[in-house]
């Protein structure tokens, strides 16, 4: 079992940068860890995602080339360095984690993630 603490979160004007942490717990290691998000009245939306076990990333259209999803191993620690912010990724971030075997496409998709955190809030104004 895995649990995961999500810190960074906060409020930034438009083109600002801010950089979310999650710290994992747990004897479990992941295959995959990654960052959502859910703004009200929205889906929950894949942004980034990492193999936990090697160094491969992908990312999200609506974030390319904005954002940077990293990790400590030796920290257990997730990031996501957020840089050029826009009103709209104003939402509540989410980490989360996913156990399953490797695949061919890192997935992007909620329903594979198991472990979530509860969430830290960012909130960007124009």
């Amino acid at each position: 079992q895995v649990q995961l603490v999500e810190s960074g979160g906060g409020s930034v004007q438009a083109g600002g940068s801010l950089r979310l942490s999650c710290t994992k717990s747990g004897v479990a290691t992941p295959t995959y860890m990654a960052w959502f998000r859910q703004a009200p009245g929205k889906e929950r939306e894949g942004v980034a995602a990492i193999y936990f076990r090697g160094s491969d990333t992908r990312y999200a259209d609506s974030v390319k080339g904005r954002f940077t999803i990293s990790k400590d191993n030796t920290k257990n620690t997730l990031y996501l360095q957020m840089d050029n912010l826009k009103p709209e990724d104003t939402a509540m971030y989410y980490c989360a984690a996913s156990g399953s075997g490797r695949n061919a496409v890192i997935p992007l998709q909620a329903a594979r993630y198991t472990g979530w955190g509860q969430g830290t809030q960012v909130t960007v104004s124009s």
